[in-house]
């Protein structure tokens, strides 16, 4: 590593491979960055901090591009900003030039800072974005429920490409289109393709092990290319046909499919012209699903937001091939004083950081960076895009109709929050808490005679459901009789609870909530909901008392009501006898929804591991056999429990399977024996 020494103790190096720890991305180069690790006598003796620290560091710190992290005295980053110049953006900081008391606050706080300098602006800003996504400082805008995009893959690494569903990294060989705002509608249009193209969507292994067509071929949904119903010619006819239509060629496909009805027609084969007619009707109805199609935009991406009452909504649709592929509203976290134009600004940089950027971005309303933004973006997609507000026609009326929905979005989700907000207040005051709960954790258990037991936790908060906390726990414990839910809330508690204590420690229950809409949502949970009685609970204070954090959080427990009727459930919970709530009062229906929700994610979790047991293959437990030599074994011997029959020389005579691996396979399934 290559350093030099700065005044006060300083240093510059350049980031290279060996900096894995630093939090930052190996790929940045050529960032250099500015680790100004100052002397324990300038953080410690002097006790500088906030501003006069600022100041101290911008002594240092060049006149170039670059992205600087100002950390707390806890070491968490607070913030992470990028500047064209470090030196005059830092030193607004140190001057006391800020805009709103907010970012006062995360001044004083300041206890140490880091810098990374980059070679452009554009190469700063896609760090920023970056490094907000990654590390989520407190008084940056954060960019909510960013999941990735579900796209549809069309495959190209086998003689009869499949369509499927597709999420994540694109690391098969294949054409990629999307991205579609939600599964639902990938789901939607692949049924549609299936009529209409008659392509396959089974896996690889399926499609090797078929001897004859499948139902799907019986119900016209599949060519079965698997068994050369079609030829290789033809299918390939087919998925070019497919890949056209996603492409934008939408008109001319159906054109040739509507000429080929014509033609089947003429010459009498009316059965192969009815074909022709379902798939004709199929198009159709991808195309009716996709909602308003505006014929000048062919790749875009549409956004429009809107800024009222503390809550920001950023409506997002998505246009591909001249297609209207979904749409999907975000509410960022972000500072109530922040205009839109800064919101929108901030939430683009960071909604493209892993996503492609098309060739067109309308917006509906000027950026500050607006310049800046499309230079960085045609910097990382490799191609040109622009990024606009239309004035006029009909790209203004795609983008007044973006607004519209955003306003509908921001109504409903305003409504939400606060229909929450009293429903934590309530919750508070029927049960005596000291404060309103700002996490709440349900816990239940799912299992079938013992077998497959899971205990789930859903984590509740001011905007409802917090989908991302959820946790499930596989029991794992052999002491716990089967079908002992007492033994199985004990170790999904004490799992839950020493993790806690590890992770964080003991909260401080005694000092004042303040600021807390600025504040990450908590690790602690406020109150905890049991499913269960008097049993459950005796189970559960055992173990906050074994812990030591009984008094930190409130356990209720909810038992079903007589006949296990909703509406008559008892409550347990410390300092009171057991009792009932009125059958129509908001707070029961609280409590109801979110244990309902708890035993939904219980059972679906219970669901999810039952299946994999049951679909789970022997020959996976072997080490060193892969999908190849599993397929080979099993297209040689018909199944797994044949292959567990088999002899040392039977397995040998298998393509692929050497005497080694041979040897490994027997022994595997026959422990006792030697030889």
């Amino acid at each position: 590593m290559n350093s030099a020494k700065l005044p006060d103790g300083g240093v510059l190096y350049d980031e290279t491979e060996e900096d894995e720890d630093d939090g930052l991305p190996l790929d940045a180069e050529p960032a250099r960055m500015l680790a100004i690790d100052w002397s324990e006598a300038l953080k410690n003796e002097s006790g500088l901090k906030g501003a006069d620290l600022i100041a101290e560091f911008v002594k240092h710190l060049p006149n170039a591009p670059g992205v600087y992290r100002m950390f707390n005295e806890a070491g968490d980053v607070m913030y992470v900003g990028k500047a064209r110049s470090l030196k005059k953006r830092v030193g607004n900081y140190a001057q006391g030039r800020v805009h709103s008391n907010r970012l006062s606050r995360m001044v004083r706080e300041t206890t140490h800072m880091e810098f990374v300098t980059t070679r452009t602006e554009t190469e700063a800003l896609l760090l920023e974005a970056n490094l907000i996504k990654r590390l989520r400082p407190r008084f940056n805008v954060l960019l909510r429920d960013d999941k990735s995009f579900p796209y549809i893959l069309i495959t190209g690494d086998h003689r009869a490409p499949a369509i499927f569903k597709h999420r994540g990294a694109r690391a098969r060989k294949g054409d990629y289109f999307g991205p579609f705002a939600s599964a639902s509608a990938v789901g939607r249009t692949i049924n549609s393709l299936q009529r209409a193209f008659l392509l396959r969507t089974c896996t690889d292994s399926v499609f090797e092990t078929r001897t004859r067509p499948c139902l799907l071929y019986q119900i016209k949904r599949c060519s079965a290319p698997c068994t050369h119903e079609i030829s290789d010619e033809g299918y390939a006819a087919l998925v070019q046909e497919a890949k056209d239509f996603l492409s934008g060629k939408s008109q001319n496909v159906k054109a040739a499919i509507a000429a080929q009805m014509q033609e089947a027609s003429e010459d009498l084969d009316f059965e192969r012209a009815a074909i022709y007619r379902d798939r004709l009707a199929a198009l159709s109805h991808v195309q009716s699903h996709q909602g308003i199609n505006p014929a000048g935009v062919e790749e875009a991406d549409v956004f429009a937001i809107h800024h009222e009452g503390g809550l920001t909504c950023i409506q997002v649709f998505f246009f591909r091939t001249g297609q209207n592929w979904g749409n999907r509203a975000y509410f960022p976290k972000a500072d109530p004083q922040m205009s839109g134009a800064e919101v929108l600004n901030a939430f683009l940089a960071q909604f493209y950081d892993d996503k492609p950027v098309p060739r067109q971005i309308l917006l509906s309303q000027q950026v500050e960076e607006q310049e800046l933004l499309a230079m960085a973006f045609c910097e990382k997609a490799g191609h040109r895009v622009t990024i606009s507000v239309p004035q006029r026609g009909e790209k203004r009326d795609l983008v007044d109709h973006v607004l519209a929905n955003a306003r509908e979005a921001h109504g409903r989700k305003l409504a939400e929050t606060s229909s929450q907000a009293r429903l934590l207040k309530g919750l508070a005051e029927t049960f005596g808490l000291p404060y309103v709960p700002r996490r709440i954790e349900i816990y239940d258990n799912s299992h079938i005679m013992g077998t497959n037991a899971v205990g789930g936790m859903v984590v509740a908060g001011p905007e409802g459901f917090v989908k991302n906390q959820y946790r499930k726990f596989n029991i794992r414990s052999t002491d716990i009789t089967p079908g002992d839910d007492f033994g199985m809330m004990r170790e999904v508690m004490t799992r839950r609870f020493s993790r806690l204590l590890k992770e964080e420690g003991i909260p401080d229950r005694t000092q004042a909530r303040t600021d807390e809409a600025d504040s990450p949502f908590p690790a602690w949970p406020d109150v905890i909901l049991i499913d269960g009685g008097q049993g459950q609970m005796t189970a559960v204070r055992a173990i906050l008392d074994e812990l030591g954090v009984r008094d930190v959080v409130t356990a209720i427990g909810v038992a079903k009501g007589v006949d296990r009727d909703a509406g008559r459930e008892r409550f347990f919970t410390d300092g009171r006898s057991d009792f009932s709530l009125p059958p129509r009062d908001p707070v029961l229906y609280f409590v109801q929804r979110m244990r309902d929700e708890a035993h939904r994610f219980a059972i679906g979790s219970h669901r999810a591991r039952r299946k994999k047991e049951m679909v789970r293959n022997p020959l996976d437990e072997i080490a060193g056999i892969g999908p190849g030599r599993k397929r080979k074994l099993l297209q040689h011997f018909g199944t797994a429990k044949a292959v567990s029959r088999a002899g040392l020389n039977d397995l040998m005579s298998v393509e692929g399977i050497s005497e080694a691996v041979a040897k490994q396979i027997y022994h595997h399934f026959h422990e006792n024996r030697s030889g």
